[in-house]
């Protein structure tokens, strides 16, 4: 499955309904901004998230533990947990593994995930065997302070390039009995070819009858080559991000809808697509939207998009059960003009 993401409680430009049109399950929220706006317990007076932002759908957190790696610089990490500026006021703040889990709790979501340390890229051996060490220490002390149970608590994997790192993060884990396991620590910067590795190196070491979750992966050849891999469940901004400047995924490859060659386009953009976009406007049509700024064009390429990967996770359930997901992938890889045509 593919999970939107919803940083502060909206997928940007789409409303809930459009969501649910659209065939999404589970959308994510993060632990980190709603912790600073509007703050878990106005969300929590609200009734919890759901009712906050009217998804009744399932919804996912992530721990921040991201947002406080791209906060480099302005932390200090120790065993206690890790202390950051706000990027809003650059006030002083406190993050540790109880902390964010209460954060969780009274946020309400019903899918939760452990703090961690998302490893850099690249980082020497000692570096990361010791941010593997705390990360499993934290996730057992973040385990040992959830307490409910309506909410799946997943652990995360890291452990960086190194397989042996990625294989005691995974086993360790496992021992800890989590409803779920996500893969962290990938798409942030390294090469492809060490994603993959990455992947290969945790999903070797996880259960086949639980949940594997590769966090921030939205590019369809990633998505197709984690699936391939055995891995579950992707999120990314990416599909609304692009959409807003213009670049669509479409049944026959990347469209630039801002390209001069789209101006007297009457087509769908993708006749192969069943959204709402592509059953009702034409390539003229969105390329005029975009080009004047309107925020209806940012919508309903947003609206697109999201479809896209949605529809092709739907295909790719449906491949996996007709035994051909090997075809299937090289399929699209062929519409986008393959590897590199992403």
């Amino acid at each position: 499955m593919f999970m939107p993401v919803g940083t502060l409680g909206t997928v940007k430009t789409l409303s809930p309904e459009e969501l649910k049109q659209i065939g999404t399950g589970v959308i994510l929220a993060n632990t980190y901004h709603l912790h600073l706006r509007p703050s878990e317990d106005i969300i929590s007076r609200a009734g919890g998230i759901h009712r906050f932002m009217n998804y009744d759908r399932p919804i996912l957190t992530d721990s921040g533990g991201f947002q406080v790696f791209s906060l480099m610089g302005n932390r200090l990490i120790t065993e206690d947990g890790v202390t950051f500026k706000s990027h809003l006021d650059g006030s002083k703040l406190f993050f540790s593994p109880e902390i964010v889990i209460d954060i969780q709790e009274k946020i309400g979501a019903d899918i939760i995930m452990s703090f961690d340390e998302c490893i850099p890229y690249p980082a020497n051996r000692a570096y990361v065997e010791a941010s593997v060490e705390r990360t499993l220490r934290w996730a057992k002390r973040g385990k040992d302070a959830h307490r409910d149970n309506e909410q799946a608590l997943f652990g995360i994997v890291q452990g960086g390039e190194f397989a042996d790192l990625r294989a005691r993060s995974a086993t360790e884990l496992v021992k800890m009995d989590f409803p779920g396991y996500a893969i962290g620590g990938t798409s942030i910067g390294e090469p492809k070819d060490v994603c993959i590795k990455m992947i290969e190196y945790a999903v070797e070491h996880l259960p086949e009858d639980k949940p594997r979750y590769l966090m921030g992966v939205g590019s369809i050849d990633y998505i197709l080559e984690g699936i391939a891999r055995g891995v579950d469940m992707f999120d990314c901004v990416l599909p609304t991000r692009i959409a807003r400047h213009g670049a669509l995924m479409t049944s026959q490859g990347r469209v630039n809808i801002r390209d001069a060659k789209y101006k007297d386009d009457f087509s769908p953009l993708d006749p192969e697509c069943d959204c709402y976009t592509c059953r009702n406007y034409t390539k003229a049509y969105l390329r005029h939207l975009y080009i004047s700024e309107e925020t209806f064009g940012k919508r309903l390429l947003s609206i697109h998009n999201v479809r896209f990967l949605v529809s092709l996770m739907e295909k790719a359930r449906q491949a996996i059960k007709d035994d051909r997901f090997g075809d299937f992938k090289e399929e699209i890889y062929a519409a986008f003009g393959g590897s590199k045509g992403f």
